[in-house]
């Protein structure tokens, strides 16, 4: 293997690491020293590849963050019916939540810490969002969901699909549930969720 090569392989060993730290674990505050044994490199490879601790937790937050743009991107920008939109989002973000339960917890406390990274939505989220708003109300307008401002529909939603993860271990261990009983409820959230958001 070229030296290009196995730098390649140990960039992305330390990212895919690091995601699995963040995302998977929830230890959101790892240092290099962990995550470089978790990778099974040197330490001073971090340093070689991102500069510092810091540069490579705002890489992760950036690619965590545009990959999730893009899939609710290609979702609202469809041409597909509201109802099929929001089942084609719903069963994206469990599936998201199962391979990463703390992702949307990391993404957040990241962007609380606005000396080190501050969001800034786009022309295209807004164009995106302006659409789906269009979309809602003419919903609301045929009856299908209760009239109110779209943003409080989206508030909703993302409501009934965040709570229950980001507050998994509080609401587990609350309830005495197991992961496999936790796990049973939340597959059965997306029936839940249409049927409170639509009438019909």
């Amino acid at each position: 293997m070229s030296t290009a090569k196995r730098e390649d392989v140990t960039y992305e060993l330390i990212i895919n690491t690091a995601k699995r730290l963040f995302f998977n674990e929830g230890k959101f505050n790892a240092t290099t020293q962990e995550i470089a044994d978790a990778a099974g490199v040197n330490r001073t490879l971090i340093n070689y590849y991102f500069r510092s601790r810091d540069a490579l937790f705002d890489l992760i937050f950036k690619e965590a963050k545009e990959e999730e743009n893009k899939k609710q991107e290609m979702i609202v920008l469809s041409d597909l019916p509201v109802k099929e939109k929001l089942e084609q989002f719903i069963d994206y973000f469990f599936e998201n939540a199962r391979e990463y339960p703390y992702k949307e917890i990391y993404i957040v406390t990241r962007m609380n810490q606005q000396d080190s990274f501050i969001f800034q939505s786009s022309a295209h989220i807004k164009r995106m969002l302006n659409k789906f708003y269009v979309e809602l109300e003419d919903e609301m307008e045929k009856g299908t969901i209760l009239k109110m401002d779209p943003i409080q529909f989206v508030l909703n939603l993302i409501s009934l699909l965040s709570f229950p993860v980001g507050m998994r271990p509080l609401l587990q261990q609350a309830l005495e549930l197991s992961d496999q009983e936790y796990e049973n409820i939340l597959s059965q959230r997306k029936e839940i969720i249409l049927k409170t958001l639509f009438k019909s």
